[in-house]
């Protein structure tokens, strides 16, 4: 099975940030009352992922190349209890919980399950996954995706997507990137974070809890939904190869491996320009 999901070299939660460097440590900065910064011992790690919510407590996860995970951070329902998983190939972290993407293609998850969001043990050909706040969404290998939790605002409501080739889900929302380089999504749009159907030419999508993020071919990025902190001001980003997308900031990696940032630094969250040598797409 063909893995879609890429191996995220950067990672935005609720107040603080995570980047994997090349070497293959992984260096954070913000808000660590929950210590979803502790990651300075973390080693081989591949990709990282961090909870991303629409509330201050958070946790940060590291995929290792052994396929072994680590997190660190807000366990109160068991979203850090994942010392046990192996053979995964990409992770997800949500509100109180976090996926994990087997080899085979199923899916595991641990921490809160009240609205379902934790349902996944009978999924199969998934390529990548995407965890919302109560919402999980996956992406299977025919371009289709399932979804499970919370969907007051609909934004489990996909069922007529095809073509996808990544997915995102943000507090109340899902957005998915399309083969032809458009972008759809569901959800809450108060903010106009579902306000994406212009967009063409994008490469890359991250969801924010209430902002959506596009990377475009030519390495620019477009943004839409709440700029309450200036999250969606990145029109003037370049040379960009990821983005990351927390409550209230983004994050870009550019090539050079240096990152720009936008949004709240409340917490200290944008104050990543010290940071170099984070880990490049496909490196």
């Amino acid at each position: 099975m063909i893995i879609r999901q890429a191996l995220a070299s950067l990672a935005a939660g609720y107040r603080h940030s995570a980047g994997l460097k090349a070497d293959g440590t992984v260096t954070a900065a913000g808000d660590n009352k929950y210590g979803q910064c502790e990651v300075n011992g973390w080693r081989d790690i591949v990709a990282v992922a961090a909870g991303n919510a629409h509330t201050g407590n958070a946790h940060t996860v590291g995929l290792r190349a052994d396929g072994t995970v680590t997190a660190a951070g807000w366990n109160k329902h068991g979203e850090c209890e994942v010392s046990g998983w192996g053979g995964i190939v990409a992770v997800a972290a949500g509100w109180r919980r976090t996926i994990g993407l087997m080899a085979d293609g199923t899916v595991v998850a641990a921490g809160r399950n009240l609205e379902g969001e934790c349902n996944v043990d009978s999924w199969q050909d998934i390529v990548a996954v995407a965890a919302g706040d109560w919402h999980s969404a996956g992406l299977k290998a025919d371009g289709s995706l399932i979804m499970t939790g919370n969907n007051r605002y609909g934004q489990c409501n996909v069922s007529s997507w095809s073509g996808v080739i990544s997915v995102t889900a943000g507090y109340l929302h899902t957005a998915g990137l399309l083969s032809d380089g458009t972008v759809v999504a569901a959800g809450r749009n108060k903010e106009g974070q579902c306000e994406v159907s212009g967009w063409s030419g994008v490469v890359g999508i991250a969801a924010g809890s209430h902002h959506t993020v596009g990377l475009k071919k030519d390495g620019t990025v477009t943004a839409a939904g709440w700029n309450k902190h200036g999250e969606c001001e990145v029109s003037g980003w370049y040379d960009i190869v990821a983005v990351a997308a927390g409550c209230s900031h983004t994050l870009g990696l550019k090539s050079d491996g240096t990152l720009v940032t936008a949004g709240s630094n409340e917490y200290g969250q944008c104050e990543v320009s010290g940071w170099y040598g984070i880990r490049l797409p496909g490196h």
